[in-house]
């Protein structure tokens, strides 16, 4: 008895002490893609993922996220086109929270281009550059030609058991008349 009352003991104080976690896997949904570039969405956060062309190795992928806060997403999509429409004389630079992107327009081919050009973590040392992308590749990755763009603005699904502001039902207080003390 005494040997099988040790026996659960350690295994207990095995589970207690260890240093692996499970964690709920969070899968990433794609919005678009188009060859090395492609957006995608995890819960509210938006994310560009690209082969960087500027580096020796060709397996580099690199990536760069925002929140869609005001409209985020479509408002870069807006300013990716307009680029389209009349050419900036130089590149558009753009702040998010790590990192600065820059828009850089060029013609190739006679056909106008964009190209993703990332200063990583702020710091002008480390610099990853996304292939050019024609409008129709654009439309591609936002998501504009399978429709998906739809999930700009949906909220992440709720998790179950929590309320959440858009599924919560306000209180009303009564007959919804203030009442006065």
């Amino acid at each position: 008895m005494r040997k099988i009352i040790l026996l659960i003991t350690c295994m207990f104080s095995i589970s207690i002490f260890s240093q692996i976690k499970v964690l709920k896997n969070e899968s990433l949904v794609e919005i678009g893609r188009d060859n090395s570039v492609g957006l995608y969405k995890k819960e509210d956060k938006f994310t560009i993922n690209y082969q960087d062309l500027n580096t020796s190795n060709l397996n580099t992928i690199r990536s760069f996220s925002f929140q869609n806060l005001n409209s985020d997403v479509s408002g870069l999509y807006k300013l990716i086109m307009d680029g389209f429409i009349s050419a900036p004389s130089e590149n558009i630079i753009l702040e998010l929270p790590n990192d600065i992107i820059e828009l850089h327009y060029e013609k190739n081919y006679g056909q106008p281009t964009v190209q993703f050009i990332q200063i990583i973590n702020k710091n002008r040392k480390y610099i990853g550059k996304s292939q050019f992308l024609t409008q129709k590749q654009v439309e591609k990755i936002f998501g504009r030609t399978n429709g998906k763009y739809a999930m700009y603005d949906k909220p992440a699904p709720a998790k179950s058991g929590t309320n959440t502001a858009s599924t919560a039902a306000p209180h009303s207080g009564g007959n919804g008349k203030k009442s006065r003390k």
